[in-house]
């Protein structure tokens, strides 16, 4: 059997913005059995959608614990090189479909472009490969109605795209004064941070009781996504759910929402001379920070209805 392993060992916004890739590898080679290089509850929950057939667990660019003859075909979904491409070269597939990096000894792929969007990037070296997809093969199944639920979830990876905590407090009281059913979201070590968020009557707290597949089910059948650039609000343009993202210090051009734009409002606020952004930095980014609460609020508003229907937010 035809065996292709996919490198993409990164978080979950940008796994799922390599979806189209591994559809269209789906499609392309449909007897093979195709391999994720990637975070393990990322992957498993890959596997569960039928994404993907197998994970190997991976944190970062580690050496990958490959058993067995070499893949038929590896594909670096990571980065352009040459750390990436050297990992997968390590195990020695029969092709690499990667971006040329003569650095890494892999001269052959398209070009690296840096401003492109992320999700176009995937696509084009796909496309490049013979592998027919597109932007629209991010979506993902919703299973459910649409509900009620307004859904915040304050935190990011790093300071420098989470809007600070009085702000999205601030956002939840008013939502939640107006009726709507208001849940913050979080991983367990955001405890602080979103019991801050929460703390307002009708606001409930689910920091760290949402595993990845609950999360994504909340956010599918969800009023309205309230979030900065991250995982999250790329469920919600995976599952078509209305959201409004806070941006910094990525430019929204390169990470924003794909598909559906109508369904989405991305607040960004960069001018001229504004330092270079740095998503892993600590300290909250400025273009994020010029970001106001009645913005927010207004943003939100506009999704959803005028006179709630009462509904429990657990």
């Amino acid at each position: 059997m035809t065996r292709i392993l996919v490198l993409r060992a990164l978080g979950l916004g940008d796994l799922l913005t390599g979806v189209p890739v591994l559809r269209g590898l789906r499609r392309r080679h449909r007897d093979a059995r195709l391999v994720l290089a990637a975070p393990s509850a990322l992957g498993r929950w890959f596997t569960d959608l039928g994404l993907v057939d197998e994970v190997l667990p991976t944190p970062g660019l580690a050496p990958l614990r490959w058993s067995g003859p070499p893949p038929d075909l590896a594909v670096d979904l990571h980065g352009r090189g040459p750390q990436s491409h050297r990992v997968l070269r390590s195990l020695a597939p029969r092709s690499l479909l990667a971006f040329a990096c003569p650095g890494a000894g892999h001269a052959e792929g398209p070009p690296w472009l840096p401003d492109e969007h992320e999700v176009d990037r995937w696509v084009r070296l796909a496309r490049w490969g013979g592998l027919p997809c597109s932007a629209e093969d991010l979506r993902l199944p919703r299973d459910g109605a649409r509900g009620t639920q307004v859904v915040v979830h304050p935190g990011a990876a790093a300071g420098s795209r989470r809007w600070p905590a009085e702000r999205w407090a601030r956002v939840a009281a008013a939502l939640a004064d107006d009726g709507h059913p208001v849940v913050v979201t979080g991983s367990a070590a955001e405890t602080a941070l979103c019991s801050r968020v929460a703390d307002h009557p009708g606001v409930v707290d689910r920091c760290g009781r949402d595993d990845l597949p609950a999360l994504s089910g909340r956010v599918a059948t969800a009023a309205v996504l309230l979030s900065g650039d991250t995982g999250p609000a790329h469920l919600a343009t995976a599952h078509g759910t209305p959201s409004v993202v806070l941006c910094g210090p990525v430019d929204p051009a390169h990470w924003g929402p794909r598909i559906d734009r109508h369904l989405h409002r991305v607040l960004w606020h960069s001018r001229p001379g504004d330092p270079a952004g740095d998503p892993h930095a600590d300290d909250v980014d400025p273009r994020l920070a010029r970001t106001t609460v009645r913005e927010v609020l207004d943003a939100a508003r506009a999704f959803l209805p005028a006179q709630p229907v009462a509904s429990a937010p657990g």
